[in-house]
């Protein structure tokens, strides 16, 4: 047995496998010749077989999840037609639950390794070159005598004895342009149903040092994003500080995203962020799913809503760091009248992202076992999608769906902040409803089918508004063109509506902003802008209302018309500023 292939399919490209590491770490000290080969679910499976078969392996391990696990059964089934003798190993959480129905529907397979792997795979290995005892392989399942044997499970590793998987000479080059994942633990403490991590009790933590270490070895060496893997990284209270601490100290730049349970989220450690960290290096993620509470119940799922919202507030308040909010629809006992307030108590957060995703009957999870309670019914094969339930009908989902895809478009993408919020403020009942009737006129015009550009989306959006007789159109024409102009680095070269101002106008405008720029504000004067610049770098636009005092209040003041002007500095590194200044009306 001479090579020895680890590979999987990721999600994306910039996306990098901790798990392969982590088994080349453990096992190369005794089989020296493995190799780490990484590919993505979009790469054509000739491509992928190809590039395998080239290595002359021996052994391949796949790492299969519900994002892979598809592509990755039609990449095996071509290697074993061309290499009969390859054998293939499979592992990771996607079959370590219902495995004996994987080696049934996957004659192809060989072994099979469950849960935790590195010390597993190491001894599947070491059999393969040795005596051939499958047997004793605990953790393991194999094939005798035509018949499926699956080996009684390993007991947990002490994560001490796991090698770094960050240490690989080979993965430095790539650093800047992927994403990194680490883990400072293993383990959940909570036991949500629908999660793979309630399976596991208890929290076992890597010795501090040697995270400190890894880290600071990849900051080093060009990381520019960590993420971190830890179901609930700030359940022990010291252990979260201490890495915070040492990541303020040593960031370089380095952005680091983490998975927080934020109605555990201690006052101290708010207060030490809010003081300490330097603006954009952390990243929240946080998981809400609901906040119905009888739904959370029946998950088994402990959340306190309002200390959650008073830690999302705190740490948006704070101006510091950037927070991903994650819904789950199709929860049992939550209908999409409870749906729709699920997502308006947490949009009102207004957190940077809001992530919609739907409940997935995951193999090994609470909830499977539970579906037919529930009237569940789902996709056969990954992700597990469930189509319905005994209260969410299929009719309902879809129009879920359809709040997602805008929701990516014209809040996560943070391309019209400034009218979404006048929007769901002035327009609509609530930030569902903006969404869904959005979504809802998306997919009647067949939009979803067609691909779009920056100005599409104004475009659309406008023709979306004027099509309900939205009132106050003017006005938000208003802050659909100071987004639109916010959208670019650069001076735009087109825009979506009729300007105002002729070019007459405008030339008088540009003249006026070179010589008396003190009347828009010392902050404008002190960018000390000619006027051949100011055509090059700035566009004007005059909006029917006040945008300073709205900015300030909240109300729409339309006593007077402004100017509004949008200054790109020519190095791109810096943003676009804009300014205001009154005008008259009619002087336009």
């Amino acid at each position: 047995m001479k090579s020895i292939v680890l590979s999987t399919l990721n999600a994306k490209y910039i996306h990098t496998s901790l798990a392969l590491r982590y088994l080349k770490a453990y096992s190369q000290k005794d089989f020296p010749d493995i190799q780490i080969a990484e590919y993505t679910i979009k790469d054509p499976a000739m491509n992928i077989v190809s590039d395998l078969y080239q290595r002359k392996p021996d052994v391949v391990g796949f790492s299969c999840y519900i994002w892979n696990i598809e592509e990755t059964i039609v990449v095996i089934g071509m290697l074993k037609k061309i290499m009969p003798d390859l054998v293939v190993v499979l592992g990771g959480p996607e079959v370590s639950y219902d495995t004996d129905y994987w080696m049934n529907r996957l004659p192809e397979v060989d072994f099979i390794v469950m849960g935790e792997g590195e010390e597993t795979f190491h001894h599947l290995l070491s059999e393969l070159r040795g005596d051939r005892a499958f047997y004793s392989v605990f953790g393991a399942a194999y094939r005798k005598d035509g018949r499926v044997v699956i080996n009684p499970p390993r007991p947990k590793l002490a994560l001490d004895d796991i090698p770094s998987p960050h240490r690989f000479a080979e993965d430095v080059p790539s650093l800047a342009n992927r994403v990194v994942y680490f883990e400072t633990s293993r383990g959940c403490p909570f036991s949500c149903q629908f999660c793979l991590s309630s399976i596991e009790v208890g929290v076992r933590y890597f010795d501090m040092e040697r995270t400190k270490s890894d880290l600071l070895y990849l900051i080093e060496s060009g990381a520019k994003l960590i993420k971190f893997v830890d179901r609930t990284f700030n359940i022990k209270r010291d252990y979260a500080m201490e890495i915070f601490e040492f990541l303020i100290r040593n960031h370089r730049g380095c952005v680091f995203q983490f998975e927080i349970t934020a109605d555990i989220m201690r006052p101290e450690v708010l207060d030490y962020l809010a003081e300490h960290a330097p603006p954009g290096i952390f990243r929240f993620e946080i998981g809400v799913q609901s906040t119905n509470d009888l739904t959370n119940t029946l998950v088994k799922r402990r959340q306190n809503f309002a200390k959650l919202t008073r830690t999302v507030t705190k740490i948006k308040e704070s101006g510091k760091i950037d927070q991903h909010l994650d819904l789950i629809a199709g929860l049992p006992e939550e209908d999409y009248s409870s749906f729709r307030r699920t997502f308006n108590d947490v949009f009102e957060l207004e957190p940077e992202e809001l992530q919609l995703g739907f409940l997935k009957m995951l193999r090994g999870t609470g909830m499977r076992h539970d579906a037919e309670k529930y009237g569940y019914i789902y996709m056969d094969h990954a992700p597990y999608e469930i189509l319905g339930n005994n209260i969410l009908p299929f009719s309902d989902l879809v129009r879920i769906k359809r709040v997602e895809d805008v929701l990516e478009k014209y809040w996560n993408a943070h391309r019209m902040d400034h009218t979404v919020k006048y929007l769901i403020k002035h327009e609509f009942p609530s930030a569902f409803d903006f969404f869904q009737e959005f979504g809802d006129y998306w997919e009647e015009r067949g939009w979803q089918k067609i691909g779009h550009q920056l100005e599409d989306l104004f475009t659309r959006l406008h023709a979306f508004l004027k099509h309900r007789g939205t009132e106050e159109l003017e006005v938000i024409d208003g802050f659909m063109k100071l987004d639109y102009f916010l959208g670019h680095k650069y001076r735009p070269r087109k825009i979506w509506w009729d300007f105002t101002l002729d070019k007459p106008r405008q030339s008088d405008y540009m003249r006026l902003l070179a010589d008396r720029p003190h009347a828009v504000s010392d902050a404008f004067a002190a960018l000390a802008i000619g006027e051949k610049e100011l055509h090059k770098h700035t566009m004007i636009e005059v909006l029917p209302f006040r945008l300073d005092h709205y900015l300030k209040t909240g109300d729409i003041d339309r006593s007077a018309e402004q100017l509004l002007i949008v200054h790109y500095p020519p190095d791109a590194a810096a943003r676009a500023q804009y300014f205001t200044m009154n005008v008259k009306k009619s002087a336009v």
